[in-house]
């Protein structure tokens, strides 16, 4: 049994999603950030980084998006979400995770947590106006090279998948062009429309 610790519209979501396409048993705690949990004595003991997702499994604990996506899809070779034996398409599968995570999703924190790169508020504005920017240009760069199919790596159905979605629920918040990344709408589209997608949203928001 797993332990999941979330907070709805974090990329969070990511992993609960993976979690219920492996068909694993898990419980989840909400993290409020309204109330300053996730800075909380109880919540740096799980995760000292004080950030969210962290999941609990028997083995220990794990933080870090890809690196849960990653282990879900090892523990759990029947639900082929990742390629299996082929060393080379497992990095390449790492290897679009860790955009997401050191690139799209930096670009993404700036519009809201820039005192995380500044202590001027007004570098916090000037971060906020290039957001669409910088979204955008990672998502065209998916867009255009790295989306390789009706999934992300072609015909199969991975672990990149329901983190590319993740991301992509905040393309409307960053003012991203939607008409510019037709292939990333239909895949986030296609990605609602999955049973484990719509337990994962529906567990969210209980």
């Amino acid at each position: 049994m797993f332990k999941l610790y979330y907070a709805p519209g974090t990329c969070a979501l990511a992993s609960r999603i993976t979690l219920e396409e492996a068909g694993a048993a898990y419980t989840t705690e909400r993290i409020d950030f309204k109330s300053n949990q996730h800075n909380s004595p109880a919540y740096f003991a799980v995760n000292p980084k004080g950030r969210v997702p962290a999941m609990v499994t028997d083995r220990g604990i794990l933080t870090e998006t890809p690196a849960m996506l990653a282990f879900i899809a090892q523990r759990f070779p029947l639900a082929k979400l990742a390629p299996p034996g082929d060393r080379f398409a497992f990095a390449q599968l790492q290897a679009f995770n860790s955009y997401l995570c050191s690139t799209v999703h930096v670009a993404h924190a700036r519009r809201g947590r820039g005192y995380r790169w500044a202590t001027d508020e007004a570098c916090f504005a000037d971060m906020k106006r290039l957001v669409s920017k910088t979204v955008g240009a990672g998502f065209a760069l998916i867009e255009r090279d790295m989306l390789r199919g009706p999934w992300v790596m072609g015909e199969s159905y991975i672990i990149c998948d329901p983190y590319l979605f993740t991301l992509a629920q905040w393309l409307e918040g960053d003012g991203v062009d939607l008409s510019t990344l037709p292939r990333v709408i239909d895949h986030r589209t296609r990605m609602s429309e999955r049973p484990p997608v719509r337990k994962a949203f529906a567990g969210e928001q209980g």
